[in-house]
């Protein structure tokens, strides 16, 4: 047989190779089994992948429209949203289904183009916004508080609280009040002591610069409590 034959025996090997893979991909070239949910597309490979291509995000969205991810079934049925499973897919910055979703059991995107699920995926405007995927917690200091929840807690997890008021000032007596008390229209990013008593701007500063004292500006430097003792008539502490 000369090279010639060869050569053309080889080139017709692999169109048939070739002319398998299209014709049954699932059999020549499937990484595995699908997940249960695609079972049904198990000899279909081209309803997710695009010839030379692979799966695209188009293709997904063929029957997982972006609106519906997490809230309707693709026939419409509404989802019962799990605890700890918000609906959050329309909230992100692009939809690349691929980079976190593997349809074949055992298969894995590149480990260069995984993605994680990070609160850096979603649209800046989502991430202060957490009651768009989570509902609120129901106690009493959280239900009198209309701020941020980044004011207090991260984004990685929910506890702990970046945020203790004890360190800062200790909520005890008359000082245990509604936060809008000193944190006026529910800015916890400020507070004043001018809302009570005594607290007016004039006698603040006649009373400490009586006592020799000009850095008034910031209450809870001095005074961590409401109880008496330490210079300035406060408890005097540092300012860790």
């Amino acid at each position: 047989m000369n090279r010639r034959w060869i050569l053309a025996l080889i080139a017709a090997n692999l169109a048939a190779v070739v002319a398998l893979v299209f014709a049954y991909p699932h059999l020549m070239v499937s990484p595995g089994a699908l997940m249960s949910a695609h079972a049904s597309l198990a000899t279909d490979c081209f309803a997710c992948h695009a010839p030379l291509r692979g799966a695209t995000p188009a293709r997904c969205a063929t029957c997982h429209a972006l609106a519906g991810i997490g809230i309707r079934t693709t026939k419409g049925v509404p989802i019962a949203t799990r605890q700890g499973h918000p609906a959050f897919h329309q909230e992100l910055q692009e939809s690349d289904c691929m980079a976190c979703h593997a349809e074949h059991q055992g298969a894995e995107p590149p480990p260069e183009s995984r993605k994680a699920f990070s609160h850096a995926l979603l649209r800046s405007e989502t991430r202060d916004r957490c009651e768009r995927c989570h509902r609120a917690p129901v106690d009493d200091m959280h239900g009198q508080r209309a701020a941020r929840c980044s004011q207090c807690h991260g984004a990685v997890a929910w506890k702990p609280a970046t945020f203790d008021h004890s360190k800062l000032f200790l909520l005890e007596g008359e000082h245990d009040t509604a936060c809008v008390t000193c944190h006026v229209g529910n800015d916890h990013g400020h507070y004043t002591c001018y809302g009570c008593h005594e607290h007016t701007p004039s006698n603040i500063r006649s009373k400490h610069e009586r006592e020799g004292i000009h850095d008034f500006s910031n209450c809870v430097k001095c005074h961590r409590s409401s109880r008496e003792g330490g210079e300035g008539g406060g408890e005097r502490r540092g300012d860790d």
